[in-house]
């Protein structure tokens, strides 16, 4: 058997190397949360992630994490239900519909979209968008249907609401573009098939192609949701940042806290040792698990599609 060429095998080790470095990186960050949230887990159990009292006073320590995981969940559905349909919408033109002259500047503009730093998004959703969303759209949904459960409240544009949007925009584009790749690996002879029994563009887009990337795109949606899950700078700049049974997200109108706002907002006042330092580092585990999971799952699902052999996907 004929061995390798010495530069080849340095790469290829070296290679090893690289790739083996993410793993080790997630382990220890692992087992630094581990480790580290050990203590409040053994005084508090299950409470921990069923409780919603969070005071940190000495003597009268409770930590109950669950405002901040509904919050998590609220903002992260909305960026799912408002930006998916864009992201899908943008997909279809860009790879069905759009001039092939239009196709390559507007694909690129929406993926430099996800090149912009959260801090960005933050900042014009706290001191432009949150006034337009106070104004025209949080203020009619109080007054005439603030009757209705998660409507109620109080508008000034730093809520849950305004959180999900903002998470909605950044979310498009690792969802559109991930969706149009998705779609453009769809088989020519799926659509001239279709075509050839006098289907329209519209009836071959959506009762073929779509049906067809199905398991692609249910993988970019959660990819998106990856990213919603673990946004951090954003959404601690319009969602209010309320702590305890005030973060509970009971109304889209309403101030709350999502995981990893709270451990932005609270990990330099901590001190190492204490209860709570030991339960943010509690969040950030359970946040660790969450996204992993979610990615994962993502990944997975990609795969399943994207076996591209030739430019036709198997």
């Amino acid at each position: 058997m004929r061995s390798l060429p010495s530069g080849d095998t340095a790469f290829k080790v070296g290679a090893a190397l690289l790739a083996s470095s993410v793993v080790l990186i997630v382990f220890l960050a692992g087992y630094v949360l581990v480790s580290g949230s050990t203590l409040v887990l053994s005084k508090f159990g299950t409470y921990f992630f069923t409780g919603i009292e969070w005071n940190s006073a000495e003597g009268h320590e409770i930590y109950g994490a669950l405002p901040y995981l509904l919050g998590t969940l609220a903002t992260s559905g909305i960026a799912i239900v408002v930006g998916v349909p864009i992201s899908l919408g943008i997909a279809i033109f860009l790879s069905e519909m759009s001039p092939r002259r239009l196709r390559i500047p507007v694909s690129n503009l929406v993926e430099l979209l996800a090149a912009v730093p959260s801090v960005i998004y933050g900042l014009w959703g706290f001191f432009v968008f949150r006034y337009f969303l106070a104004d025209y759209i949080e203020t009619p949904l109080s007054a005439y249907l603030g009757w209705l459960p998660g409507l109620g409240g109080s508008p000034v544009g730093v809520d849950v609401l305004s959180a999900g949007l903002i998470l909605s925009i950044m979310i498009i584009p690792t969802v559109s573009s991930v969706s149009r790749e998705v779609i453009s690996a769809v088989p020519n002879s799926i659509r001239e098939g279709a075509y050839s029994i006098g289907a329209t563009r519209w009836e071959v887009t959506r009762h073929w192609v779509l049906n067809y990337a199905r398991s692609g795109l249910f993988g970019a949606v959660i990819l998106g949701l990856g990213r919603a899950v673990g946004e951090t700078i954003a959404v601690s700049m319009v969602i209010g940042n309320a702590v305890g049974p005030l973060a509970l997200p009971t109304s889209l109108l309403k101030q709350s806290q999502t995981m990893s706002s709270y451990i932005v907002n609270i990990f330099f006042d901590a001190t190492p040792g204490t209860y709570e330092f030991s339960a943010i580092l509690g969040v950030g585990l359970f946040l660790l698990v969450l996204a992993l999971v979610i990615n994962v799952l993502a990944r997975l699902m990609v795969t399943r599609l994207l076996k591209v052999k030739g430019g036709a996907v198997e």
